[in-house]
């Protein structure tokens, strides 16, 4: 472009014939006339080269890729599958890179289906979201577990909401959306999901679909409509938006793998996380995603009066371990309640034993086979059975969660020197009954108090807990000046005196 633009101008300007010009910048004359005649130059014609061995099998070529397009996606001909078959099936002795030039022809030719052809979608402000799950592996505790990511994704402005959970329950489900809808002040007019079982029992012919009937209350106590996708790979591209956001943000922020002791962190640094994606900019939009929201915000529903009650109370049978079983994961309550059948509220992250309305005993949710052991809650039993007390598990879980700590070791070792294995070990649950009505530093800073003075009766420990959990008395406020405000003049009475003499 650059040559045929100085030539042009030497014959303007110089008045240069076509032979000098082609001297002076050393080309045909035939190139000349061409950039005389038009400033752009010739598409160069790309020679077709001629493949005779090949000819003979092209229309099996064509048919094989033509078949293609009814196959699965991932089991189609590459061009070296396509060579291989015509040397073993058919004996073919062409090369291998004549086949492939020839299968990128073909596939070039291939027409497009309507059907996979994609239409560009306009999201007013506030009419719809979209839901789903995706996979991540994080460090647990030191332990690589796979957490599953509910995000909801507002498709107008892009912002969206993600909190991990252990599993993709449909306490789970229901526990995003209250979420969701909280952290965005609203709820849209519409959500899409893919079909997911916490919220489709059955997928019926067309649209159709047979919905569970906790998602159905769901709905209707927000008031949004929901859309559910095509089955399978079809269905994805009706709801890129969230698919494509669980993959960014699971490179974005989970690259490398996050490290935390709990689900709790994981979300705190989620929730983090968030702050950064308000102030990307989606391609082809001037706007931020947090200057995109606060424009939507305004068009979303306003949140009902109250949120909506996804626990879930059922009846759960205590075993003999003082545990119950929810989902496969074991769970402690008091040991009094070994045996009896109890009322237990199952949500997504926690689960709550009930006694009437009073709650007896929580815990975090954990995934299955693992046991969620208190130690207080057996401490009645090792009062009795105080051999018990060293190999119990839910020692170990006190020690590992640090709520036993070096302290409560020291006091306990102490004791069983000075008052043998059996009454050293009932003198450590006396100390650890006192947890239930004192604050644990209390405790802590009695058994250092008693351990100083080579003590180690409950008694002791008790008394010195109290003391140190007593409330320290504010510091005295000084009288002086600060006061003088309040000062008042003395009564001036002589005009009583007056009135005294009138009267005598």
């Amino acid at each position: 472009m650059s040559l045929y633009e100085q030539i042009r101008k030497a014959h303007e300007r110089e008045g240069l014939g076509i032979r000098a010009l082609a001297r002076r910048f050393r080309v045909h004359r035939r190139e000349v006339r061409q950039a005389l005649a038009s400033a752009v130059p010739p598409a160069r014609k790309v020679p077709l080269r001629a493949a005779p061995k090949l000819d003979a099998y092209k229309p099996i070529i064509d048919a094989w890729l033509e078949e293609d397009r009814r196959a699965p996606r991932k089991q189609r001909h590459t061009a070296r599958r396509v060579w291989q078959r015509l040397v073993e099936e058919d004996g073919a002795t062409v090369s291998e890179t004549t086949v492939r030039r020839y299968v990128a022809t073909v596939r070039a030719r291939q027409e497009l289906p309507l059907a996979e052809v994609c239409v560009s979608q306009l999201h007013p402000f506030g009419e719809e979201a979209e839901v789903d799950f995706g996979a991540a592996t994080v460090e647990l505790g030191g332990v690589p577990i796979e957490v599953h990511l509910f995000i909801m994704r507002l498709s107008a402005s892009g912002s969206a909401y993600p909190h991990a959970y252990l599993n993709e329950s449909q306490d789970v489900f229901l526990d995003g959306h209250v979420r969701a809808f909280n952290h965005f002040g609203g709820v849209p007019t519409r959500v899409r999901y893919d079909n997911l079982k916490s919220a489709v029992e059955k997928v019926l012919k067309g649209r159709g679909r047979i919905e569970s009937e906790r998602f159905v209350a769901l709905r209707s106590h927000y008031g949004f409509d929901s859309f559910f996708c095509q089955p399978g790979i079809k269905g994805a591209h009706e709801k890129g938006g969230v698919e494509g956001e669980i993959g960014r943000f699971r490179r974005r922020h989970m690259v490398p793998v996050p490290k935390v002791a709990s689900i709790a962190e994981l979300n705190e640094a989620l929730l983090g996380a968030l702050e950064k994606d308000d102030s990307r900019h989606i391609a082809g939009r001037r706007a931020s995603v947090a200057e995109h929201f606060a424009l939507e915000a305004p068009h979303l529903r306003a949140l009902p009066a109250e949120p909506f009650a996804y626990q879930v109370i059922g009846g759960f049978r205590v075993d003999r371990k003082a545990r119950l079983n929810v989902r496969g994961a074991w769970y402690s309550v008091p040991a009094g309640y070994a045996g009896r059948r109890i009322d237990v509220r199952v949500g997504a992250e926690s689960i709550e034993a009930l006694e009437g309305a009073k709650v007896i005993a929580r815990h975090a949710r954990s995934v299955q086979g693992v046991e969620n052991l208190v130690l207080d809650h057996y401490l009645e039993v090792l009062t009795i059975k105080p051999g018990a007390l060293p190999g119990a598990t839910a020692l170990a879980r006190a020690r590992a969660a640090g709520a036993f700590s070096d302290t409560h070791q020291r006091f306990w070792d102490q004791a069983r020197r000075r008052l043998g294995d059996r009454e050293g070990t009932k003198a450590l649950i006396e100390v650890l009954l006192l947890h239930r009505s004192l604050a644990p530093a209390a405790v802590i800073a009695g058994m250092t108090a008693a351990l100083s003075v080579d003590k180690v009766d409950p008694a002791v420990v008790n008394v010195e807990a109290r003391r140190a959990g007593e409330a320290a008395p504010g510091p005295a406020a000084p009288i002086g000046a600060q006061l003088a405000r309040y000062d008042r003049p003395a009564p001036d009475i002589t005009r009583y005196d007056g009135l005294l003499e009138g009267s005598a």
